[in-house]
């Protein structure tokens, strides 16, 4: 019962944080597998590479949620979605597929890597200066690439990533993070199918698993990370969520360290 709750809250929040900032709700997700997982016995090699598979799963279903909100709100723009997704796919399972050969230690440390500098950004609320114009599909897909790329590695929806790039090319805020909420959606589902495929036969992992991806985990995060985005949403159009921000990456700051701190 206790895991059933953790599971819950997990997704409360994932859900929240991916309408509020466009971050998919994987900064809070794979930190809280990686500590969970082993106490429902995956086994320590492949408890990383499980952790970020299930992420990406949950986030695949937590961006359409929150993609649909941020839409209702002339959020999305779809033709840069549409030029950006045919590079995210490919880069998300190479991810996937390099997040495979990498060692669970090793992951351990890329994650905690990425979630510090992630708190960075968003404390000090960095943002490149909008000096350029979204470049030609070819261009925005090979930006694609990279970013699903680094975002299936570490199990994270991309919005740390894409929500910079957008407000650079002189993109409006909010509908910066509701495209990238759209991106999510592809860098999910392509990042999941890597770790799905890649973690067939695999040895250690939990008796319902699909691959990478821990199925009793996804569906309890799954269920409340797609009730709680639309809220998010609501709240990324309707107040300044500066302090939260702050507040947020504090606390990101402090998961990160654990994660690069443990055994």
């Amino acid at each position: 019962m206790e895991t059933v709750l953790v599971f819950l809250v997990t997704g409360a929040a994932a859900g929240v944080l991916a309408g509020l900032f466009g971050v998919g709700g994987g900064l809070i997700v794979v930190p809280a597998l990686a500590f969970i997982l082993p106490t429902l016995g995956t086994a320590a090699p492949v408890v990383m590479q499980s952790a970020i598979g299930t992420s990406l799963a949950v986030v695949g279903l937590t961006a359409i949620s929150s993609t649909r909100s941020h839409h209702a709100r002339g959020g999305v723009l779809w033709p840069v979605f549409r030029k950006l997704s045919p590079g995210i796919v490919i880069g998300s399972f190479i991810g996937a597929t390099a997040a495979h050969h990498v060692g669970s230690t090793a992951l351990r440390i890329c994650v905690g890597v990425g979630a510090l500098l992630i708190s960075i950004q968003m404390f000090v609320d960095a943002a490149p200066k909008a000096t350029r114009t979204p470049p030609g599909a070819l261009a925005l897909s090979g930006v694609g690439a990279l970013i699903g790329s680094l975002s299936a590695l570490i199990g994270i929806g991309g919005g740390s990533l894409t929500v910079p790039y957008l407000t650079a090319c002189n993109i409006d805020m909010r509908r910066a993070v509701g495209t990238s909420a759209a991106c999510g959606i592809p860098i999910a589902w392509a990042g999941a199918a890597g770790f799905a495929i890649n973690g067939l036969g695999v040895p250690g992992l939990a008796p319902w698993s699909l691959g990478y991806i821990d199925l009793a985990a996804f569906a309890g995060i799954a269920a409340m990370s797609v009730l709680t985005a639309p809220l998010g949403a609501r709240l990324a159009h309707g107040v300044s969520p500066k302090l939260l921000k702050r507040a947020f990456a504090i606390f990101l700051a402090l998961v990160s360290l654990r994660m690069l701190t443990s055994g």
